[in-house]
């Protein structure tokens, strides 16, 4: 199995509309603390099926392109991450719940071959080895962003 990263949150909203935020991919880019864009390219039914995240750390920029891989709702949504044909990563939320609420773990798996982690020093100027630590920090803002936005209520 590769190389896995999680972190977690509690929030106060049932496991389905946990799911329906965190499947719903255009909601990452005012989320996530690198991604400031996202596409999606191909939809089967009202879910998508395929779509391109831009992303930018510092002076990097960068896109990839992303096949959602699972999408079971109130339970897990994930999908494979990509550059240029090479395999990179599995970003995904697994979900339960819990007192009266939900538990949402993001995780993040390590899928690269040598040549995506050069891809990955050239275009984010990261080095394979730093980059759970830089995820396990992107995914506490995220997660923190989601709790923020799910539970804020209206009036």
């Amino acid at each position: 199995m590769a190389d896995e990263v999680q972190e977690q949150i509690s929030v106060a909203v049932p496991p389905d509309e946990a799911y329906a935020a965190v499947s719903d991919v255009r909601r990452i880019a005012g989320w996530s603390p690198e991604c400031f864009a996202v596409w999606v390219w191909r939809r089967q039914g009202s879910q998508p099926e395929r779509f391109i995240g831009w992303n930018r750390r510092g002076g990097y920029l960068w896109f990839t392109t992303c096949r959602v891989v699972t999408a079971e709702p109130g339970r897990e949504f994930a999908f494979d991450v990509t550059t240029f044909g090479q395999p990179v990563s599995r970003w995904g939320y697994r979900l339960a719940p819990a007192d009266g609420g939900t538990l949402i773990t993001e995780y993040w798996q390590d899928r690269r071959n040598q040549a995506a982690a050069t891809l990955g020093r050239v275009f984010t100027g990261s080095v394979a080895r730093q980059r759970p630590q830089a995820n396990r920090a992107g995914m506490r803002q995220t997660l923190s962003r989601i709790k923020g936005e799910l539970e804020r209520r209206p009036g």
